[in-house]
């Protein structure tokens, strides 16, 4: 009888420990994906429209160079390297017009390559 209990205890266990998983990965994947492309020497879209309180990602793909994503307002920041996809989770936490930029120099034009993040309530 004792090696029964415990293996009811442990299926129990199990169990829970699925749904706690499955709960958390149905959490994850209700926060919105935004797919953001960087090539010289724009982003695409160039304007993200987030809310506050919301969490968001951020997938980026580079279409030709390392480049990098930084939100200093946000105080967030990614590099973005070819053939791979770079995931960035934050929460907006203010409301606004905030600029985000390429921190890694990718060639003439660089200095250009911004774009806006839009938190609304």
């Amino acid at each position: 009888m004792p090696s029964r209990r415990r293996f009811i205890a442990a299926s129990a266990a199990a169990g829970a420990l699925a749904a706690a998983g499955a709960w958390s990965l149905l959490a994850a994947a209700e926060e919105p994906v935004i797919r953001v492309v960087a090539r010289r020497f724009v982003y695409r879209p160039s304007v993200l429209r987030l809310k506050r309180g919301v969490p968001v990602v951020l997938e980026f793909t580079s279409a030709d160079v390392v480049m990098g994503f930084n939100a200093p307002d946000f105080n967030v920041r990614t590099d973005i390297i070819p053939g791979q996809v770079s995931r960035l989770r934050f929460t907006p936490d203010k409301l606004g017009r905030f600029t985000f930029l390429c921190d890694v120099f990718c060639g003439d034009g660089h200095e250009g390559m911004t774009g806006e993040i839009h938190v609304a309530a």
